[in-house]
């Protein structure tokens, strides 16, 4: 089954559980049944010449899923070894009968011992749920790091044991799963924060429950689809001029710092803005016109020509290279009277934190953890500790689109249910990827003129074209490589 475009909180999830048996008069033993099903459906799509299957169980329905799959598994011909990392007499309903259907069945539980896990070419990891708010207890702990340095490949039921399944924070001791079988509702904490580096790939069963026949919950997050590039960068008409497609003023690039400018304003050319002027200081101007002629350079010297040039622009970014000079912040506080679009990035973030600049409806703002931490006043590991709660504290504080940079990059805006990019790489972890970035963002601002569409399709396809560039290896990377790709990403 495809992935939805929706994401839900644990709680939002168990409530759709809640409302197919209780409304719907689905037993939850049939839940079970349906999701025994679909993991070996997904075992025999990701493991297809793997027969000889360990399933590691706990004491919760997490554990008699595991049950179900064990019985299933073994009636579809895989041999299968069941491992209790908790007494079957502490089970309770649905899982204990989950246990006692595979006992009936002929298939012998085992008491879990370490060494049992080599009689499996795949594990599952069927131990702990959604559940658990805290570190997993010793006895589980120890599980978990036997399952990790086996050297056997994993699949996860519902959530990799150990992960939190709203943050995507490894709560203690965390299962690394190969990939991750999860039912009823995408689980925010699989694809935010460290979840994708323990989940691997997501496969997805509904068990036949859709939240929209629920009658809800809201979606706490939405992925981001390819279809809002056309959205966002329609077919041009044959009749088409530059000036169609939006006319960008990029400042930045303060003295000695000609690079981040250039790559932002490569990008947002790359992107199909029409017409991309960037201010710069006097001694910049040289080297920039040299290695990008298409760029118009202005020399910045007063800010009289700034506000000049920004009353012919439709967009303005700045933050690339523009430092915290006096000359930067009388820079900062032009744009900001311009009554333009902006796109605030980079040296522009931090001097708004230090100034304490009021919250503003038209512009996007672009931190990475360490900015995001300075606006809102707290410690990047704060920021990071829950990153959807973060995106949330600076809507609040800041309005406007907000774009929370990192993996799994969130965007966020007053009134919006945040959006999530699962595209990029850690290739991308370089210097001038943010640059990149915001001239992607006002590129396409400049084109569609929506704020929440271009932050949301700007992320995009910077991952996209990060991604294709990573294609003949990650390490040695470079932010020009992203922007020469950005061309083939608009143009799908």
């Amino acid at each position: 089954m495809a992935l939805p475009v929706c994401l839900y909180s644990t709680a939002e999830v168990r409530a759709l559980d809640a409302y197919a048996i209780e409304t719907l008069g689905v037993p939850g033993y049939t839940l079970m049944k349906r999701a025994g099903e679909a993991a070996l459906r997904y075992l025999r799509t990701r493991f297809p010449v793997s027969h000889r299957i360990v399933i590691v169980c706990g004491a919760g329905n997490n554990g008699g899923d595991g049950y179900v799959l064990a019985r299933f598994a073994h009636a579809a011909g895989l041999t299968v070894t069941a491992l209790a990392a908790a007494s079957p007499d502490v089970l309770q309903g649905d899982a204990r009968q989950a246990f006692e259907d595979l006992r009936a069945s002929g298939i012998q539980v085992q008491p879990y011992a370490p060494e049992r896990l080599a009689q499996g070419e795949v594990i599952v990891d069927a131990l702990l749920g959604t559940g658990l708010r805290g570190p997993a207890r010793e006895e589980a702990a120890r599980v978990i790091r036997d399952i990790n340095s086996s050297g056997r490949p994993v699949l996860a039921v519902d959530v990799p044991s150990g992960l939190d399944s709203d943050t995507g924070v490894p709560l203690g001791e965390t299962v690394r799963a190969d990939c991750t079988v999860t039912f009823v509702g995408l689980k925010t904490g699989l694809f935010i924060g460290d979840g994708p580096e323990f989940t691997g790939t997501v496969f997805f069963d509904d068990l036949e429950i859709t939240p929209e026949a629920a009658g809800g919950p809201p979606a706490r997050l939405e992925r981001i689809l390819e279809s809002a590039i056309q959205q966002a960068l329609p077919r041009r008409a044959r009749s088409s001029h530059k000036g169609d497609f939006g006319r960008v003023l990029i400042v930045g690039g303060g003295a000695g710092m000609p690079g981040a400018v250039r790559l932002a304003g490569e990008a947002c050319l790359r992107v199909g803005a029409g017409l991309v002027t960037v201010a710069v200081a006097p001694e910049n101007v040289a080297a920039i016109s040299a290695g990008r002629p298409e760029l118009i350079c202005l020399p910045l010297e007063e800010t009289e020509a700034l506000a000049e040039a920004g009353e012919r622009a439709d967009v303005i970014a700045i933050g690339p290279g523009l430092g915290r000079s006096p000359w930067a912040r009388r820079a900062l506080e032009t744009v900001l009277r311009s009554g333009k679009p902006l796109v605030v990035d980079a040296d522009a973030l931090n001097i708004v934190a230090e100034s304490r600049t009021p919250a503003r409806e038209d512009w996007i703002l672009t931190p990475h953890p360490g900015e995001a931490a300075r606006l809102l006043g707290v410690d990047t590991r704060e920021i990071q500790r829950d990153r959807l709660a973060a995106l949330e504290h600076l809507v609040a504080r800041y309005r406007g689109t907000v774009v929370l940079k990192g993996a799994g990059t969130l965007v966020g805006a007053p009134g919006r249910t945040p959006a999530l990019c699962e595209r990029g790489n850690p290739g991308m972890a370089t210097a001038g990827m943010g640059d990149v970035l915001t001239g992607t963002i006002a590129g396409i601002l400049g084109q569609c003129r929506d704020p929440w569409l271009a932050a949301r399709v700007g992320v995009l396809v910077h991952a996209m074209a990060g991604d294709a560039a990573a294609r003949t290896g990650q390490r040695g990377l470079l932010a020009s490589d992203v922007a020469r790709e950005l061309r083939n990403c608009v143009n799908l």
